[in-house]
């Protein structure tokens, strides 16, 4: 109940302050509302870069391996390309080896990728063809919205079957129903077999965009793009219990030294790249953009303290007759301490309610394919930061009068 009361009351002086000398306040206030603009806004854009970047991610797998010739390089240090060259790529028959014999390997398999013209009639697409085998859609998700997957027969035997992505669909169909007509890639006639669901333009396309993507049995894509050389990239997925994947990654290495002849003292003529790796690389980037603006916002932010600590001054030496009055009715220190201190917190908090409107507000501008989302927990943060600000601005004040004479600040004019 006395915190309800101390709320109340702090909330009613607040008011009077506020309507007292509004410029006085508005101009304090202003502080505070373009420190956590700043600070917000840096959060919430950050977040959302984040959270566009890695859905783009996951678009080649979660929990993930890819077996290639050339290392993916994040972070400081130079990247020695040259030695890589001479490194043979992943093989059709390592990706059957792998497959047979791995143990801690949910998926595995072998893509490729080659942009072609897609053609029906007089209409055509530049599209990503992409060579893939069954596994696929368990390691990069596959939604069909219209029609089927390939069966094991179509990828095995390389079968002219196709899966098209949704602007490839509406650019070559319109409004026809694609499922059992064909299309033309290289010349060559593919049925399609079904439809992937439209994902739309992301800000980062890692994989490429799957809308314009027309998916092809991966033996019967070399032998179209690469004279039957069976080389591709092989993606390999963890199980859920291999934390880290530690054992997938060491088992891969192992059977590919085998199959490659290497000697124990030979390093490795592959590379073995994760996603998780970008992921963790971006995660300290974004780290460190979101300390940037942290440590922006907090100058502003104390520029508002000031201004709130001289509004709660100004309310002692405005209000010393009343508090010596409560004083003398019998109203404890802590009761007059909390009740500027609950003043200054929702003075700041005020201020802060404006920060995150205009934060909000701006999550409604369009930027094309980023977007824009004011999270709970930004929020809840942004309130935080706010009442921290309260609390340090208002102490100092809210202690002056709790430690006044109660017979001095009656006689106080």
């Amino acid at each position: 109940m006395l915190f309800i009361k101390l709320a109340i009351e702090a909330i009613r002086f607040a008011w009077q302050a506020l309507r007292s000398n509004l410029l006085r306040t508005v101009l304090s206030l202003l502080g505070v509302t373009v420190g956590i603009f700043s600070i917000i806004g840096v959060y919430t854009m950050v977040d959302s870069l984040e959270s566009n970047i890695k859905n783009s991610l996951s678009s080649v797998g979660e929990r993930t391996i890819y077996v290639d010739k050339f290392p993916w390089q994040f972070g400081d240090g130079e990247y020695p390309w040259w030695r890589y060259f001479r490194r043979p790529k992943p093989k059709y028959s390592e990706f059957k080896y792998l497959k047979e014999n791995l143990e801690n390997a949910q998926a595995v398999t072998i893509l490729d990728y080659t942009i072609t013209q897609a053609r029906r009639e007089n209409s055509s697409f530049n599209s990503l063809c992409q060579g893939i085998t069954y596994d696929y859609n368990i390691i990069s998700d596959v939604p069909i919205i219209n029609g089927r997957y390939f069966t094991t027969s179509e990828i095995d035997g390389g079968r002219n079957v196709t899966v098209i992505g949704g602007d490839v669909a509406e650019t070559l169909f319109g409004d026809e129903d694609p499922v059992g007509k064909q299309i033309k890639l290289k010349g060559e006639n593919f049925t399609v077999i079904g439809v992937q669901e439209k994902k739309g333009k992301q800000l980062v396309d890692v994989g490429g965009n799957p809308d314009t993507k027309t998916y092809i049995p991966f033996v019967k894509h070399k032998r179209m793009f690469s004279s039957g050389n069976l080389y591709g990239t092989i993606s390999i997925q963890a199980y859920e219990s291999d934390l880290g994947m530690e054992k997938l990654e060491s088992e891969i290495r192992g059977k590919m030294r085998t199959i490659r002849g290497l000697r124990p003292l030979e390093e490795d003529n592959f590379a073995l790249n994760r996603p998780d790796a970008a992921a963790s690389f971006l995660t300290a980037i974004f780290g460190s953009l979101r300390t940037g603006g942290f440590v922006i916002g907090l100058f502003a932010l104390l520029i508002g303290g000031f201004g709130i600590a001289n509004i709660m001054f100004v309310s002692v030496k405005e209000r010393t007759n009343i508090i010596g009055i409560q004083k003398a009715l019998g109203a404890k220190n802590t009761f007059i301490l909390f009740q500027f201190l609950f003043e200054a917190i929702f003075l700041c908090l005020i201020g802060g309610f404006f920060g995150l409107l205009i934060v909000y507000l701006a999550s409604f501008i369009n930027l094309g394919t980023l977007d824009i989302v004011l999270t709970s927990s930004n929020i809840i943060f942004g309130i935080t930061i706010s009442s921290i600000i309260g609390i340090v601005s208002g102490i100092i004040p809210a202690s002056q009068a709790a430690n006044l004479d109660p017979v001095i600040a009656i006689r106080a004019k």
